[in-house]
């Protein structure tokens, strides 16, 4: 399975952040090929550790979130449901937006909407507020309370497909397309022999405060960690301070990572000749990175982002050659610290 068909096959898994299970499971079935050592924590942290050839070996942590932005049901208005979002959802998205109810038995639903006839021009002028939101998935009351009680997750409809010929776009690349990259760099690594060992864990919550990545590094313990995430690439609209489509990996700079690890992230790019650009990041990263670098004693931290458009929508757009770039240079990485560790 190549790094595309990662991607198309983890992101159309449903899995909004507190219900990961569908994620996790296929996510440990791909890891437990090319690792020695899996376990799922009590958080729902998927970890799965390469061994090294040293007893004592110190530990290198890749980190990406498998969690997605979604809705959680909270009641329901004669057969229409009452929602509330999971992570960070704008809300003038969400009308007339397709959704998956994650009931036991699945269903679709819409959010419904109305129509501009009948708004007012100061209607039309602004974001409906998501608690006067109703999914209509075409239910009585009964059927309502019966089939999705309160507390049933769901997510935003969005099957991957190619954008022309070099773009994917989906739900959930937030964050899985970088899970797929640590699946692939794992793969690759498989067969060396390494100084250290590496843990890869696919951590849940991110979405609603970096949760898992909190207990999964106190768990793993490791002596550094590169976490890996999507970072807003440029569009028409927005320009500043973001990174570019096809420019290869977004390399983090600032208090939250690591000054080390940063330069040599840059070195290994420019030795490998790989696309990378620089990500000034001045305070909270947004990433697994914030509560990892300050786990236990403390962590060498870096963050390696993967550009990406249209963030906690159902149609993020990322480029694969990005995607094929971030996996080259942490495995590149990966392998010369190795080597420094000889």
């Amino acid at each position: 399975m190549d790094l595309k068909e990662k991607i198309f096959e983890l992101t159309a898994v449903d899995a909004p952040a507190g219900s990961e299970t569908a994620a996790a499971e296929k996510i440990a079935a791909m890891l437990y090929r090319c690792t020695d050592e899996m376990r799922v924590d009590p958080m729902g942290n998927v970890l799965a550790v390469k061994r090294s050839n040293k007893p004592d070996a110190p530990v290198m942590l890749v980190d990406a979130h498998m969690d997605e932005v979604g809705f959680i049901v909270t009641g329901q208005e004669e057969g229409f449901l009452k929602f509330s979002t999971l992570g960070g959802v704008d809300p003038r998205m969400l009308p007339a937006r397709e959704v998956n109810i994650m009931s036991d038995t699945p269903l679709y639903g819409v959010i419904a909407c109305l129509p501009p006839h009948v708004l007012t021009a100061e209607e039309r002028e602004k974001a409906v507020e998501v608690k006067n939101l109703f999914i209509d998935a075409s239910l009585t009351a009964e059927e309502a309370e019966r089939l999705v009680p309160p507390g049933t997750p769901g997510t935003f409809r969005g099957e991957p497909f190619m954008l022309g010929e070099g773009q994917i776009c989906s739900k959930a690349l937030d964050d899985r397309s970088c899970v797929a990259i640590m699946i692939e760099v794992a793969e690759r690594l498989k067969n060396e022999e390494l100084n250290m060992d590496v843990v890869y864990m696919a951590s849940v919550q991110e979405e609603l405060g970096c949760r898992g990545a909190i207990a999964g590094a106190f768990s793993a313990a490791p002596d550094w960690c590169i976490a890996l995430d999507v970072t807003h690439a440029e569009t028409p609209d927005g320009k500043d301070g973001v990174m570019k489509l096809g420019g290869g990996a977004a390399i983090g700079i600032g208090p939250n990572m690591d000054r080390k690890m940063t330069a040599q992230l840059r070195e290994t790019a420019a030795k490998n000749g790989l696309a990378s650009q620089l990500e000034v990041m001045s305070g909270h990263t947004g990433t697994d990175a914030w509560p990892i670098q300050v786990s236990r004693e403390g962590v060498r931290t870096a963050v390696v982002s993967l550009p990406l458009k249209y963030m906690h929508s159902p149609v993020e757009v990322i480029k694969l050659s990005d995607a094929q770039n971030v996996a080259d240079l942490v495995t590149a990485y990966i392998l010369e610290r190795s080597a420094d560790n000889a």
